[in-house]
């Protein structure tokens, strides 16, 4: 189970990376029937760190990072992903603490990926 949870964050790192510049310096994931909860840390570049030292930033940069990665994952799950748990990804929630940056994201996959409760429900 560790070795599918360590593909699966380099595989959100990635995209991560491609589409903002920088991927999150740490990232901790459980696997809990049907969801990938990932907690995202360290995800904000220079820039946008900068940018979000005022109110108005700070929303800018909390809405350009939620919103984007949400439109990205509902046209595409990152290759490999549905292969790698064995489920197709349904929805993505995601939001980020700019302030403390911190991001959370919940895959929710169309049945159980946690393959130690799979006997159990």
């Amino acid at each position: 189970m560790a070795k599918k949870i360590h593909e699966f964050n380099d595989m959100i790192r990635k995209l991560r990376k491609e589409l903002f510049g920088k991927g999150p310096e740490r990232i901790h994931t459980v696997f809990v029937d049907n969801m990938a909860v990932s907690t995202l840390y360290g995800n904000l570049t220079a820039s946008e760190q900068f940018i979000a030292s005022t109110p108005e930033g700070k929303e800018m940069v909390h809405a350009a990072r939620t919103s984007l990665i949400q439109k990205h994952y509902s046209n595409h799950a990152p290759e490999g992903m549905e292969q790698l748990v064995g489920a197709k990804l349904e929805h993505l929630f995601t939001d980020i603490k700019i302030q403390e940056d911190i991001a959370v994201s919940v895959f929710i996959f169309d049945h159980n990926i946690d393959g130690e409760n799979c006997a159990n429900g």
